[in-house]
């Protein structure tokens, strides 16, 4: 079966609320216990800005233009997820949890107005040799979502193996 844009949105938005229940679900000093470099409120200012970033990197995508993010990311994206994290420094779990669903719900709504050429078009762009799309943006974000519902998971049940960096 082939995804479709309302797929992917549908798949965001299970992972948003994936997420956020097991956010929610944490004591308030797990939500701010770093474990290996970061909180789990980290991550979920992390995957906020990320959120609001795939979008304004698509729309330079459409121009042919490499995303902001990607021109000097540092290590691991370590510069770009550092400035999401002065963004976003909140450690009201309520308001980071609301802003959370919002940001995503701003990439759904992008998403949605995109017709499947645009969305899944090669537009030129390449990072580090590959093919970069909107879809494959938005796939790769997704998939963060689950990666960190499982470190903070594992978190929660005492194990540190998984190393929390976004």
């Amino acid at each position: 079966m082939t995804m479709t844009i309302a797929d992917q949105i549908s798949e965001l938005d299970r992972s948003v609320d994936e997420l956020a229940a097991c956010l929610a679900s944490l004591s308030e000093d797990l939500l701010l216990r770093k474990l290996n470099g970061w909180t789990p409120r980290d991550i979920l200012a992390h995957l906020i800005g990320w959120n609001r970033y795939v979008v304004k990197g698509s729309l330079q995508l459409m121009k042919g233009e490499l995303p902001f993010y990607d021109v000097d990311p540092g290590e691991d994206y370590a510069k770009v997820n550092a400035a999401i994290l002065e963004t976003y420094p909140s450690t009201n779990r309520a308001e980071l949890l609301r802003e959370l669903r919002e940001s995503a719900a701003e990439l759904g709504s992008f998403l949605a107005s995109l017709n499947p050429a645009s969305w899944d078009c090669d537009y030129g762009v390449r990072n580090q040799g590959s093919v970069i799309t909107i879809k494959n943006t938005a796939d790769d974000l997704i998939a963060d979502y689950g990666h960190h519902c499982r470190q903070i998971e594992s978190w929660c049940q005492g194990s540190t193996d998984g190393d929390p960096q976004p």
